[in-house]
């Protein structure tokens, strides 16, 4: 029941301040450096919801943020839901189209928007959907040139309030957060986030098999804040007592390199993309990583070769999974205890998986029958996932509920094994597993073996329509520096000769410049396949081999 038992986001902001008040939180934005401590910070979240509520924000309504990763950001984190209100989390990279119909579908009451994406909201905004905005805050000390209205800016909007506020008391069932996944077809579905959800995902990630935070830690999240919370970093960090150094919009790999080695960053996240990036720095640069004891890696798979170049530096790397729908997290590759004496490559094995599901999720694995597979790490079948931080429907969507959840459990999507010591490892998007000749081939294997060659920068693995086969799949590499092109597609297609069975094989190798992303960063399959959608207008020839022999 209310009144301070209920399991409620606020509780983790008192903790903070009460025992770690001087602890700072550190923040890159465009007008510098911001360095403050959980005292200040705890008495501007309070001013943050005593404007809000003058503005008429009461529970139930939507608060947008349309920013990066900032304090200002971080505020209403704690604000909009602890005084009853939904932190909408609206991600900035998304077509016009796409913002223009999560705000109209969300129903958004108020808007925080960075300075640097104005250009990015402003086509938006000229539509129906926005007529529900009823204030836009700009993240900043002034408002610069804009045609929002009304608008103000956000030291304007919370300065002359109380550093007091009287919280209401308000319901673990409450709902607290809400992100839209960046589908590839149709419109964003909307995942809802109560409080008691991402109060057990908090408690859940704090636990030695999650991702535990404490007061002697240096937190970075790099994965966005408008992506599921960052990982729900911000709340991790917060319960924990540790300080929070934010990146800012666009930090590239030097800005990161600073922040790591000036904050004494010891835990940060991101996607793959972002650490082979700082990798690729480091190889040039003098860098000091010693800080760092931990980098989380999600949102694809992680390369062995990123996982033993972070060894060689003694920074472990984690690797996590998760979902919008899982706010976010779903497992994490811990080493078990009794894998402490296995052989190195076992264990970065092991630890190149998904890993192990979260204490208090279930998970099985369905195959195409509709039965659970066996956890022998080599038959497939469709992840499905329950747990008190996994939800239960979108929002407003009741033909995507239909298809997406069964009987309690979320479907996830993802094809996967399961070895016998519990490791999950997905194998691929249901959308991105590669049929030929009936059988499965993983491109999520074949991009990781690609990856591990030292003159790869990026690789990913589309399948292409093929008239015998169904379909093939075709490599799209990014190579390092100057490397030969021939020599670098001779050894990787002798490395995967000597892996996979020859129908697995490319039957091409496309070089490119760079490996198109998605609005998160992960590769954008859907963007090459739209752009590759022809196998005549390859070169290579599908082998005899093209299926198993058993066909």
């Amino acid at each position: 029941m209310p009144g301070g038992t209920d399991m409620t986001l606020r509780p983790f902001l008192w903790r903070a301040e009460r025992l770690y008040p001087d602890t700072e939180i550190v923040s890159r934005t465009a007008e510098g450096i911001t360095r403050y401590d959980y005292r200040e910070y705890g008495d501007r979240v309070r001013q943050l919801a005593n404007a809000l509520s003058a503005l008429g924000v009461e529970e139930g309504d939507r608060v947008a943020t349309f920013c990066w990763n900032h304090h200002r950001h971080f505020e209403v984190y704690f604000a909009a839901p602890s005084l009853g209100g939904q932190l909408h989390t609206i991600n900035p990279l998304l077509p016009a189209e796409h913002i223009r119909y999560i705000v109209g579908n969300a129903e958004d009451k108020v808007l925080f928007v960075d300075p640097s994406l104005l250009q990015a909201l402003e086509p938006a905004v000229q539509s129906p959907e926005f007529d529900g905005v009823e204030q836009y805050v700009v993240m900043a000390e002034e408002v610069p040139d804009t045609s929002l209205d009304p608008v103000v800016s956000y030291e304007s909007f919370i300065e002359g309030h109380d550093t007091e506020y009287d919280w209401p008391d308000v319901s673990e069932d409450q709902r607290a957060g809400m992100c839209y996944t960046s589908g590839t077809t149709g419109n964003p579905k909307g995942v809802e986030y109560t409080q008691k959800m991402l109060w057990t995902h908090t408690m859940a990630t704090q636990t030695p098999q999650g991702i535990p935070m404490a007061d002697d830690d240096v937190v970075m999240p790099v994965v966005p804040m408008f992506h599921v919370n960052a990982w729900g970093m911000p709340f991790t960090a917060t319960a924990g007592g540790a300080k929070h150094v934010y990146p800012g919009p666009s930090p590239d790999p030097s800005d990161l390199a600073s922040l790591i080695e000036e904050e004494g960053v010891t835990i940060t996240a991101g996607v793959p993309t972002v650490w082979l990036g700082l990798q690729e720095y480091c190889k040039e640069n003098d860098v000091d990583l010693s800080s760092l004891d931990s980098v989380i890696v999600g949102g694809s798979a992680a390369p062995k070769s990123l996982i033993r170049w972070f060894d060689d530096r003694d920074v472990e790397v984690l690797h996590a999974w998760g979902m919008s729908e899982m706010s976010p997290i779903g497992s994490v590759s811990h080493l078990k205890g009794d894998l402490a004496d296995a052989d190195e490559e076992t264990k970065v094995d092991k630890r190149a998986k998904q890993g192990l599901m979260a204490p208090g999720l279930e998970f099985r694995v369905i195959d195409d029958d509709g039965e659970e597979v066996p956890w022998n790490g080599e038959d497939f079948g469709e992840l499905w996932v329950r747990g008190p931080w996994v939800t239960k429907e979108y929002f407003a969507r009741p033909e995507a509920n239909e298809e997406d959840f069964e009987d309690g459990w979320l479907k996830t999507g993802d094809v996967v094994t399961v070895d016998e010591d519990g490791y999950i490892k997905i194998v691929d998007r249901a959308k991105d597993v590669i049929k030929s000749g009936g059988e499965w081939i993983s491109s999520v294997e074949l991009e990781n073996s690609i990856m591990a060659h030292d003159d790869v920068a990026e690789a990913t693995v589309i399948g292409v329509p093929h008239e015998k086969w169904q379909e093939r799949p075709i490599a799209f590499i990014v190579p390092t520096g100057d490397a030969d092109e021939a020599a670098v597609e001779a050894e990787v297609m002798e490395l995967l000769s000597e892996e996979y069975p020859k129908w697995w094989l490319p039957d091409d190798v496309v070089f490119i410049e760079s490996v198109p992303k998605t609005a998160t960063g992960k590769f954008s399959k859907k963007d090459l396949r739209d752009e590759y959608t022809d196998s005549s207008m390859f070169e290579g020839q599908a082998p005899d081999e093209a299926a198993p022999e058993s066909e």
